[in-house]
């Protein structure tokens, strides 16, 4: 009876291990989803987009210039802020620090809207740029009480105002805004309802934007 007993031990053993494996990888694999789908991402293809549908490749490099204030620059201050050790990584997850990010997108997108407005970019281009400022600060008054997810707003908010300007297929990049959602609660960072909540507030302010504009 003492060798079974030690192999049915083992064979728990190396069941747990299997089942700690198993978690470490989807672990990891929400981490990277994380990253590949971070806000920056989506700004840079969306600002983009949306400038060369309000004027070709003339409206893409305007595009460009807009996602330089509202993706490089905040990006790069996160990345300071890293190497400096006031906050852990690129998710921030602290709220205090997240309040000192926000202020900071804010600022870097009312200039870049200033900067484009005074230069004669697009309307539809400044028009967005203005929404996605009126966002970020509703983000940031929610955060002082409640950590909406961010990630989720930005990707939701940037499917839907692309598929309204470019037709239905694109309603399927919604796949990759649930994917993005998983992966926060994953590595959690959020709740299921803070994803939910930040999917929803950043589509409700997509289509008003393209309501108004």
């Amino acid at each position: 009876m003492g060798p079974r007993q030690g192999g049915e031990g083992d064979a728990a053993g190396a069941a747990g291990a299997a089942g700690g494996v198993g978690v470490a990888s989807a672990g990891s694999l929400a981490a990277r989803v994380t990253y590949l789908l971070e806000p920056k991402n989506w700004l840079i293809v969306t600002v983009v987009a949306v400038g060369a549908r309000a004027d070709g490749l003339a409206g893409a490099g305007w595009g460009l210039l807009a996602a330089f204030f509202a993706a490089v620059l905040p990006t790069a201050f996160i990345s300071y802020g890293i190497r400096r050790g006031r906050w852990e990584d690129r998710n921030v997850g602290a709220r205090r620090p997240r309040l000192v990010v926000l202020a900071f997108i804010t600022t870097s997108v009312a200039a870049g809207l200033i900067l484009l407005a005074v230069l004669g970019a697009p309307a539809l281009l400044t028009g967005y740029l203005g929404f996605m400022l009126a966002s970020v600060m509703v983000l940031a008054a929610i955060t002082v009480v409640w950590k909406i997810s961010i990630h989720c707003a930005v990707a939701a908010g940037s499917v839907t105002i692309l598929a309204l300007l470019y037709g239905p297929p694109v309603l399927a990049g919604f796949l990759l805004v649930g994917l993005l959602g998983w992966s926060r609660v994953a590595v959690r960072d959020h709740t299921a309802a803070q994803v939910v909540a930040g999917s929803v507030l950043g589509a409700a302010a997509a289509v008003l934007a393209y309501t108004v504009l």
